[in-house]
């Protein structure tokens, strides 16, 4: 089995069967990060397809300066934020096309206070589907910012970078992310409450 840099090597020359295997380990990951910015799976499907017509385009000036998927992964962030504006965003009802791979719980979202008891911990992991729903109350770039930090897990300092923004901006947008989504689930905020610093979860598709 081939390694991915001999992969990357066969694809910058030409290969597209190459490529496709390099594609075929990071498709998943990139439909899911595109269903939940999205949640849509044809426009999902439609713009995974655009990033990877765009890779399949500039792998020849991939240099391994940074890892593969992590320049794959500034090539989707890019083509999320060019993606038109006017996109209509139909929102699962009866037909989820994602779900969460394991439970969390809202203060993992950073969305609630420290749960007191198992029932109270119970409900809240069970509110967890409630606000991926809920991302439609958030602007594009607050949406992918809130995806960013914690689908991908990324920092303030690479969510700034690969969005061209100040650290501070992305504080900002989070901190405005979470007070929507708490606003809509009807979870109360405090005023003087600091950005929370969460932690990436593990989701898939179906």
């Amino acid at each position: 089995m081939q390694s991915e840099t001999e992969l990357i090597q066969r694809a910058q020359s030409g290969d597209q069967e190459a490529f496709c295997l390099l594609a075929r380990s990071y498709e998943r990951r990139i439909l899911r990060l595109a269903l939940h910015y999205c949640q849509n799976r044809h426009d999902a499907e439609d713009l995974s397809q655009d990033v990877w017509l765009k890779a399949y385009r500039a792998i020849g000036g991939f240099r391994g300066e940074s890892g593969f998927y992590t320049w794959l992964r500034q090539i989707t962030i890019n083509t999320f934020l060019n993606h038109k504006r006017g996109m209509t965003m139909m929102f699962a009802g009866n037909k989820q096309a994602i779900r969460l791979g394991e439970l969390v719980s809202l203060e993992d979202l950073g969305l609630a206070e420290p749960s007191q008891n198992a029932e109270e911990e119970l409900h809240q992991r069970m509110l967890v589907g409630k606000v991926m729903k809920s991302l439609d109350e958030l602007t594009p770039r607050e949406r992918l910012i809130f995806l960013l930090k914690h689908c991908e897990g990324m920092t303030y300092d690479e969510i700034s970078r690969a969005c061209a923004v100040s650290a501070g901006t992305i504080k900002k947008s989070l901190f405005r992310a979470v007070q929507k989504l708490r606003g809509h689930l009807g979870i109360e905020v405090e005023q003087t409450e600091a950005v929370p610093d969460l932690h990436a979860r593990s989701l898939r598709i179906d």
